[in-house]
């Protein structure tokens, strides 16, 4: 078995164990656990940040883009000699994307010196945006909550609503968090929409040709 195959085994390996509870023929199931893509870049506590004027009031603020790969389900039968164990397989003619969007924001306070001496109190107001757009500036997927008060520190993940069709090239997230009277936190970051590396995984574990 060459390195190749072996990559494309241990792909379709993750997805169909991620998928194992909820297989069910013909239905649209979801890939949990799909990698995400984050801006800024970094670990969970890698955030944008800005202070108001007068340095006393800082907000953070985070997005994670969950491409949100989807595909439907075949009974395929079982292997040589025993073709009664038939079993789910998904199918790689039906993959899409549906994507998500995840917010993660901190509201800090300076109690004594600017920027210094910070706490994290209170009930806030917090406006997420986020629109995707495609290779022509076109808008494909647009999300905006306004979460009336939440804590200081949180995040939140909003559906997009809107599937994406593999292999329509690369796009563009733009997004933003706002808190009314300390500011506004923008970012962008791009996406490719290939699903090569699935439908390579899916078609080598289970023998067929894409």
């Amino acid at each position: 078995m060459n390195r190749t195959r072996t990559l494309a085994l241990g792909l379709a390996a993750v997805a169909t164990a991620a998928l194992a509870p909820a297989l069910g023929q013909g239905a649209a199931t979801a890939a949990q656990g799909t990698a995400y893509l984050q801006d800024p870049a970094g670990d969970e506590k890698a955030m944008k940040k800005m202070w108001t004027k007068d340095d006393m009031h800082k907000l953070e603020g985070q997005l994670r883009f969950h491409p949100g790969v989807q595909y439907q389900t075949v009974t395929r039968p079982g292997p040589a000699g025993a073709p009664e164990w038939e079993r789910q397989a998904p199918d790689p003619k039906t993959l899409a994307w549906e994507p998500s969007y995840e917010f993660a924001w901190s509201v800090s306070d300076s109690t004594l010196v600017k920027k210094a001496l910070t706490t994290k109190d209170g009930k806030h107001p917090i406006v997420v945006h986020a629109v995707l757009r495609d290779g022509r500036r076109a808008k494909a997927g647009e999300v905006r909550r306004e979460l009336s008060g939440q804590p200081a520190t949180g995040r939140q993940k909003v559906a997009g609503g809107k599937r994406i069709a593999c292999d329509t090239g690369e796009y563009t997230v733009e997004w933003s968090l706002t808190r009314t009277g300390y500011g506004t936190l923008t970012g962008t970051l791009r996406w490719d929409s290939s699903c090569e590396q699935y439908r390579t995984a899916f078609s080598s574990e289970h023998g067929t040709q894409h």
